[in-house]
């Protein structure tokens, strides 16, 4: 009896499905755009659940299945590139039992969608999941998004610049030791993902948070205090080694004492870390109460945002930030600003030592930049606006490896018009709709051998009476940052850190790649194109298994 129950459900669930998708491609067949049945939806729980798993033992399989299951499996974006829109045109959309998807790569209409927000609403209720400590800028809906904008895009200023490439500087320098100093144990750099990871956290945490600690290398491992308790840097670097996880079980449940001891440290981390904000708070306030400058960077911000939330009287709207708000935010831009920075460097070390070439001409320009200058003495002023090449790598990493692949809107609660190639399309209600990076940036219409990595096409002029500059995209082919007024306010921070390791890295020394036996160097380039395109993107896109490839940091021989 419970059999044919079983039976029965899942059957009557299939049929509404079925109803469902037909009903949503009738609506979708509104739009005159090409449409994809697919009948599951990506954004259905249980299949977000499944899927992970599902898929290898299905390709294990090699069964033939049909062509619009690609746009079912998570990360689709990053494999497809454009070949989508090439094939289907620069509007399309896929329809399941649940909605309708639709897909741009279209500048102008991007462009549309990213100016005006308010009628393409950024879908903040499902980013519920990155409030571990707290609401946060993700999560704000739009009446509340500007109050957290303007509170975290304060100390994102040139005033702090200085410091971020300082602090870039002191890290690299430390990261190299460790890279070039020999150790009985390794003839290699263990973990070059590892090490990006440790530098971005630790020029975050300096900047932001003035919490300025010594570069540890991957070999190390996070350590308890003689107090018992981890300190700010490993207490964060656990969190966000194991972020996914503490988004669907709060740090609260992992606190029992029958859990697994990996389950407990974890837990204990996640309080440490949350200690080590309220002390930091408590600290900032007490300096400012003094009449004292404070520390400066994100914490002075904080301080009196919380200043203008408890003197708030609520006539005109919420003001400032809540304690409460002020802890999510620390972690979302922990997590948001550590991690971006973090794998774009690793993705960039392997591009280096694939294309040595691209070092050889980057480095020619930090020696004529640099000149005889000892690394202590580079300024931020002087140098960072004439390492236009060191910026064209990130650009152009930034081009092939953004962190995210798209950004995902919903339309509002009436039909919104979009011009792609000079027709008008009208989206429907309530519909999701998605600015494509991946596939705007990797279109061939834009940019020539577009899923080639080179550097070079960023950079115009170069004759003796031209110097070099960077090129600037046309409008909505390039936004790794996002766009309009809900871009990222770390773009600039991002870019000052990326130059700065660069630069001190490749001044003197050089990445290289250990060969197989018998591998040219064409194999060799191969083998670490494999490895940097074999990548994940459950929350941010990340190389799978970096170590893959040994890396060498060597002294450059004109050094």
């Amino acid at each position: 009896m419970f059999l044919l129950i079983l039976i029965g459900s899942a059957a009557g669930y299939v049929a509404w499905s079925l109803v469902c998708l037909e009903i949503n491609y009738k609506r979708a067949s509104a739009m005159g755009i090409p449409l994809v049945r697919i009948p599951i939806d990506p954004l259905n729980f249980l299949w977000q659940v499944v899927e992970p798993n599902l898929w290898p033992a299905l390709d294990f399989l090699r069964l033939p299945l049909p062509a619009s299951t690609l746009y079912m499996r998570r990360g689709w974006f990053f494999a497809d590139k454009a070949e989508s829109h090439v094939r289907y045109g620069p509007i399309w959309a896929t329809v399941t039992p649940r909605g309708i998807h639709v897909q741009v790569s279209d500048p102008e209409a991007n462009h549309a969608i990213f100016t005006r927000r308010g009628d393409f609403v950024r879908p903040y209720h499902t980013y519920q999941l990155l409030e571990v400590y707290g609401p946060c800028i993700s999560t704000a809906d739009n009446a509340n998004w500007a109050r957290h904008r303007k509170v975290l895009a304060a100390p994102f200023n040139e005033n702090i610049m200085n410091f971020v490439w300082n602090e870039s500087l002191r890290q690299t320098r430390q990261m190299i030791e460790y890279w070039t100093t020999s150790e009985s144990t390794r003839s290699f750099i263990p973990s070059v993902a590892q090490d990006t990871r440790t530098l971005s956290l630790n020029v975050l945490a300096a900047t932001g948070f003035r919490r300025s600690v010594d570069f540890q290398g991957s070999s190390s491992g996070a350590v308890e205090t003689e107090a018992g308790t981890f300190s700010y840097r490993d207490a964060l670097q656990i969190v966000l080694d194991n972020v996914i996880l503490l988004m669907v079980v709060p740090p609260r449940y992992l606190t029992n004492s029958w859990l697994p001891k990996s389950l407990l440290r974890l837990g204990k981390a996640a309080a440490d870390f949350k200690m080590h904000m309220v002390r930091m708070l408590d600290e900032e306030t007490s300096s400012l109460n003094r009449g004292e400058k404070g520390a400066g960077g994100i914490m002075t911000s904080f301080v009196r945002a919380l200043d203008a939330h408890n003197k708030d009287d609520g006539s005109r709207g919420p003001k400032g930030m809540s304690v409460e708000e002020i802890f999510g935010n620390i972690f979302v831009i922990n997590f948001a600003g550590h991690d971006t920075t973090a794998n774009t460097l690793a993705f960039t070390m392997l591009l280096l030592a694939a294309f040595p070439e691209v070092q050889e001409w980057v480095a020619e320009e930090v020696r004529v930049v640099t000149a005889n200058l000892d690394n202590e003495q580079w300024e931020y002023a002087t140098l960072f606006p004439e390492l236009k090449r060191c910026r064209a790598v990130l650009l152009e990493t930034l081009r092939l490896f953004p962190p995210i692949m798209n950004l995902p809107k919903i339309s509002n609660e009436q039909p919104q018009t979009l011009t792609v190639e000079g027709r008008t399309v009208v989206v429907p209600p309530v519909t999701w709709i998605y600015p494509c990076i991946i596939a705007a940036q990797t279109n061939s219409q834009h940019w020539p051998d577009p899923l080639a990595w080179k550097p070079s096409r960023w950079i115009k002029g170069g004759e003796e009476t031209q110097p070099e500059t960077l090129i600037t995209p046309a409008k909505a082919t390039y936004f790794p940052w996002s766009d309009g007024p809900q871009n990222c306010p770390g773009v600039r921070f991002s870019q000052v850190e990326f130059v700065a390791v660069l630069a001190c890295l490749l001044r003197k020394h050089r990445l290289q790649a250990q060969t197989l036996p018998g591998e040219s160097g064409e194999k060799l380039r191969e083998r670490i194109m494999g490895v940097v395109e074999d990548c994940d993107a459950q929350m941010l896109l990340r190389m799978k298994d970096p170590n893959r490839i040994r890396l060498d940091c060597v002294r450059a021989k004109e050094s």
